[in-house]
């Protein structure tokens, strides 16, 4: 199927007209986009100052239970972001500030995967105060805060 086709049938769906049509639909699906935001970026912000050992507050043993609750707010804000998109999803195929959201969150992942790999006992708690612990939590915050606001700015392009 061409990338054309794709999208018009995306449009097109049934999904994408309800959200539409049904006038609390898309203003409901955008509040819990935003949960979803606020759950990831709230937990991951909660990890990354523990590695910048910006907060002296103890997290009991690794930060699961913190980064378990930002994979359900990711899960939360990519469902509901998927569904905002299908409304228009050529529009915003064709908007460089959701281009640049996609990229940035593709990266934030990345950062947050490979900080998991080297782990040795796959968890972040081992480069808490760390050079590299300190530089993944940095580039963590820096780019979660960039899709954010890339996410923000998506409505004024």
């Amino acid at each position: 199927m061409q990338l054309d086709s794709m999208i018009e049938w995306v449009e097109a769906s049934d999904l994408a007209r309800t959200i539409i049509t049904v006038p609390w639909a898309y203003p409901a699906i955008s509040a819990l986009h935003i949960i979803g935001i606020a759950v990831l970026f709230g937990s991951i912000l909660a990890v990354d100052l523990h590695l910048l050992r910006v907060t002296n507050a103890r997290l009991d043993g690794p930060p699961g239970g913190l980064v378990r609750t930002a994979l359900m707010g990711f899960m939360i804000a990519a469902s509901t972001g998927l569904l905002l998109a299908s409304v228009r999803i050529g529009h915003y195929l064709e908007n460089p500030a959701f281009l640049a959201k996609m990229a940035i969150i593709v990266l934030a992942g990345a950062n947050a995967f490979l900080l998991r790999i080297l782990s040795a006992r796959g968890d972040a708690a081992t480069f808490v105060g760390i050079p590299s612990g300190r530089v993944a939590a940095t580039l963590s915050i820096f780019l979660w805060t960039s899709a954010i606001f890339f996410g923000r700015w998506i409505a004024f392009t």
